[in-house]
């Protein structure tokens, strides 16, 4: 593995088909211009980036035809990503760049990248926009107040369907983490940790179209709970979560961090089970960007999709959490005391209930937006009615989901890429296949009923 930050590697010229000739001479008919020969080039570096393998890439020319192979890339990816992400480096077309975030845990690299310098060696200046609340953020992007912003993973997937806002086409560059989640109650509810106790409870969750929604739901109905009916669940910006905990206005809440750990610090809540201990490896928030911005300004997304990667891997290789916890608990990032973060990411911290736990992957930041996570966050959208009729699957994780473009960044920053598109997701014991999406939805016992 390279260091990332090593410029100094020496560089070879060869054509990015990967082929033995100089990129001058690729697919260029004699007394071609130069314009013509640019083009070639960058369409062949566009499906080298999408099929680095060799066998891969003749078989797609051979299926679709050299003349319309862009014509089927772009039908899937943003074309002007791939341009963005397939020349060299170039100056970012805006530079002065305004991102949104929520101040919680999961956006540790979006927020780390700030400190670290990492917008600035982009050739960035970005200003970090600590907003109130899910609805916010959604709605600022539509407003193209923000560029870029911290989103929760299936936000993008709702928008580009029209789900609570007009439909507008948003992609997910990088997973911002995974796990980092818990379910907190009150600590008057200390001796009620069976679910099936819990119906008549008021319960909280940041937004609907989230993960916490979607995993609480799935977690009351494992233990028999209707999540429509039994209880109520309501939606609770996170920086009031703790406070209405407090006065009684919830029960408890699937949450993210900091807020379950800072429920036990002040003493009024305890954390009933970690997120992970649901799915282990689910994604939570996400860092995305609206398709005009990426057709408008792809160098800029370029760059900071270079920024957020290369954060990222350093959230997660890092050995000293606790120095990240530093960074990013200042007042004008997380506000939250040193101490409650760096519980967090460690995973070592009180639970509440009297126990020191060491979970270390409690909070994890693998940027990988596999398109398996899309498919399941979808399945969940049908099973609670938030999608009626048919439901093109695959075709709306590819789209969303860009996991092409994740990787080859991920490499750049020094990574070793995984292969292929899924990721085997096994939700309370229960393998998910993404193949049969539809068959996994028909076999829940409880669902809301078809309107």
């Amino acid at each position: 593995m390279h260091d990332p930050y090593d410029s100094e590697r020496p560089l070879r010229l060869q054509c990015a088909c990967g082929q033995p000739h100089a990129p001058h001479e690729h697919d260029a008919a004699p007394g071609a211009s130069a314009e013509e020969r640019a083009r070639s080039f960058m369409e062949a570096a566009l499906v080298k980036a999408i099929f680095p393998r060799d066998a891969e890439r003749r078989l797609f020319l051979k299926a679709v035809g050299r003349r319309t192979a862009m014509a089927a890339i772009a039908s899937v990816v943003p074309l002007g990503t791939l341009q963005a992400l397939a020349q060299e480096q170039r100056p970012p077309e805006k530079k002065d760049l305004k991102i949104g975030f929520i101040a919680i845990t999961c956006a540790t690299p979006l927020l780390m990248a700030e400190p670290l310098g990492h917008y600035r060696d982009q050739g960035l200046q970005v200003e970090l926009i600590k907003t109130a609340g899910w609805g916010a953020i959604r709605d600022k992007m539509l407003r193209h107040e923000h560029d870029a912003s911290h989103f929760l993973s299936p936000m993008p997937i709702a928008m580009s369907l029209g789900l609570g806002s007009p439909a507008t086409p948003t992609s997910v560059a990088t997973i911002q983490n995974v796990n980092g989640q818990a379910i907190t109650l009150a600590r008057k509810h200390i001796n009620r940790r069976e679910p099936r106790s819990w119906k008549g409870f008021k319960l909280g969750v940041p937004f609907e179209y989230s993960m916490h929604n979607f995993l609480l739901r799935y977690y009351l109905a494992e233990h028999g709970v209707n999540p429509d009916t039994d209880l109520q669940i309501v939606v609770v910006p996170p920086p009031q979560m703790v406070a209405k905990l407090k006065d009684g206005e919830i029960d408890g809440f699937l949450g993210p961090d900091p807020f379950n750990q800072r429920a036990v610090y002040d003493g009024v809540g305890f954390i009933h089970i970690l997120s992970k201990e649901i799915w282990d490896g689910h994604p939570c928030c996400a860092f995305g960007v609206s398709d005009v911005f990426i057709a408008q300004h792809p160098n800029s997304f370029a760059a900071l999709f270079r920024a957020v990667i290369g954060a990222s891997f350093i959230a997660s290789v890092s050995t000293d959490r606790a120095q990240i916890a530093r960074l990013i608990s200042t007042p004008s990032l997380l506000n939250q005391p040193e101490e409650v973060v760096a519980q967090v990411l460690t995973g070592n911290f009180p639970d509440g209930l009297g126990n020191t736990r060491s979970v270390p992957d409690r909070a994890l930041f693998d940027p990988v937006p596999w398109q398996s996570m899309a498919v399941w966050m979808l399945t969940q959208m049908k099973r609670w009615g938030y999608i009626q009729g048919d439901v093109n699957y695959g075709q709306i994780a590819e789209k969303v989901f860009m996991l092409t473009d994740a990787k080859r960044q991920m490499v750049a920053a020094g990574w070793r890429a995984p292969e292929g598109a899924t990721r085997k997701i096994r939700v309370m014991g229960r393998l998910f296949d993404p193949a049969g999406p539809e068959d996994y939805v028909r076999s829940f016992a409880i669902q809301r009923a078809a309107s």
